[in-house]
């Protein structure tokens, strides 16, 4: 009988599963969303028992759809966002706070005072990256000293993944890709670090932090309880899955040190592969891949695709109003909207940090140059491009300490617009490839399970078996020069806002 894997992902806002077979090709995926809490600006949270619920009812729901009997399903493993918190307690009242996303920023002031008083350089010895707001070590100092409290409850310190797999399994572990992500890792012993936890503060609590373990090791088995509510099969292998973006990286195929990989999803993300870290701080983060003996050299920032979702819902309303007329969907009237604009003809400039900046932590999202003259479409394509201009940022970073590469591969969100998949081509002036649409932080995973109970390999055979390229789109020579001016104005935008992005946080 033909044989399946269910791959798990959790991203900032949905809850997603998706069952494949051995050859890649999805079955079938289910989705549930999770509100969003905001009590203050600059928080992002979420409630762990409804994150839990959205994770076991889309399981449910996939296999039910799907018809395919659980018993052919080999092995499950968990991709989810990086960065952010999941705190739980003991078993008799597990829930002590909020899980916290990767888009918080309550913590940016101790990334600030690090960074002055000489912290930030200590850490980077042994972590080989800066330190962000939204990582466990800031979030952990904050709670020390706002809510202290809350850590005195504390049983387990997870990512989002390893929240989930443990509501499977009833086993607390960590896994690499996560924590070596998060300044929780000494990348040269690969293991916890007292000095290290100690610079940030959080030293006590490193008994609180689970045994660590690779991507592809089995970590527990589903529960009695578990299978009662997903429909797996109590017993089924969970592997240790990783941060969603070596998922979706292994899910395009970048099992090797030439390929380059971007992901235009809520986050940028802009890596690649290496046997050697990048130790010139000219890059943001190092991590363990989920390829044993490769760091994962990465670019990133919550400043992509994502964007388009806020100004659809408070800018856009009338564009939604056109697609329920002319029955298609929103995003198809956008695209053609951005289309209908020469990129010579639009002067509007979009900075996409609704959700956070890779320029300042205090950065905020605005559009510059409007007249009356402009219309919806010209602040379409200017989030458009504005997107596509914060990649780049990141881009260069990456090329300072490696070659261009012949390719990219993008997905995400963005891979699903022509007219958007057009702009990276034109302004970073190499052929993009875009990735067989599917879910692919799921197929990331599910590849990882198939490692993990020998239905593949290695990682190059599970990706030579799955990995499908849906088209190749190449720039345009004749737009390089109005591009490189474009994202000069948007440098300049960005360089002259920082002392104002300050200004307006004290005064908040």
């Amino acid at each position: 009988m033909k044989k399946y894997l269910l791959g798990i992902d959790n991203g900032g806002t949905f809850s997603k599963a998706a069952l494949f077979d051995l050859d890649g090709n999805q079955i079938g995926v289910s989705s549930k969303q999770t509100e969003i809490i905001t009590p203050k600006s600059g928080y992002t949270e979420r409630d762990m028992n409804l994150l839990w619920e959205a994770n076991y009812k889309s399981i449910k729901e996939v296999i039910e759809n799907s018809k395919v009997d659980p018993k052919y399903i080999m092995g499950v493993s968990i991709s989810g966002h990086g960065k952010g918190l999941y705190m739980i307690g003991e078993d008799d009242n597990p829930i002590i706070y909020n899980g916290i996303v990767s888009t918080d920023t309550r913590a940016w002031e101790y990334v600030e005072k690090w960074n002055q008083d000489g912290t930030s350089d200590k850490v980077f010895k042994k972590t080989f990256q800066s330190i962000m707001a939204c990582q466990p070590v800031a979030l952990l100092a904050w709670f020390k000293d706002n809510k202290p409290e809350v850590l005195e409850k504390v049983k387990w310190i997870f990512s989002v993944k390893d929240y989930v797999r443990y509501m499977l399994t009833g086993e607390a572990y960590a896994e690499y890709t996560d924590f070596s992500g998060g300044n929780l890792v000494n990348m040269i012993t690969k293991e916890y670090d007292e000095e290290l936890l100690s610079y940030f503060g959080i030293e006590d609590l490193i008994d609180k932090l689970p045994k660590l373990k690779y991507s592809a090791e089995i970590c527990g088995h589903i529960t009695k309880e578990a299978a009662l509510k997903t429909g797996l099969l109590e017993g089924t292998p969970v592997a240790g899955g990783m941060f969603d973006i070596d998922a979706c990286g292994i899910a395009t195929g970048m099992v090797d040190e030439e390929q380059l990989c971007m992901i235009a999803g809520t986050w940028s993300i802009n890596e690649y592969i290496s046997k050697t870290p990048v130790t010139d701080k000219s890059v943001a983060l190092n991590s363990m891949f989920c390829m044993p003996g490769y760091y994962l050299i990465e670019e990133s920032s919550p400043t992509s695709a994502g964007n388009l979702e806020w100004v659809i819902q408070n800018m856009l309303d009338g564009y939604l109003k056109e697609s329920e007329k002319e029955n298609v969907s929103i995003y198809d009237v956008i695209n053609k909207k951005v289309g209908s604009i020469e990129p010579k003809d639009s002067d509007v400039i979009f900075l996409p940090f609704l959700n956070g900046s890779n320029e300042d932590a205090l950065g905020r999202g605005t559009f510059i140059g409007m007249t009356s003259y402009h219309t919806k479409a010209h602040l379409a394509r200017a989030v458009y491009e504005g997107v596509v201009f914060s990649h780049m940022s990141h881009l260069n970073k990456l090329f300072k300490n490696r070659e261009k590469p012949n390719r990219i591969r993008i997905s995400g969100g963005a891979a699903n617009s022509n007219e958007w998949v057009q702009i990276f081509a034109d302004v970073i002036q190499i052929p993009i490839e875009v990735v067989e649409d599917k879910e692919l932080g799921a197929q990331g995973a599910a590849m990882t399970a198939g490692i993990a109970v020998g239905a593949y390999e290695s990682y190059k055979e599970a990706a030579e078996r799955t990995v499908k390229i849906s088209k190749t789109v190449y720039p345009r020579a004749e737009y390089k020069e109005i591009y490189e001016r474009k994202y000069g104005a948007y440098r300049k935008v960005v360089d002259s806002l920082k002392d104002t992005w300050k200004h307006l946080a004290i005064e908040n």
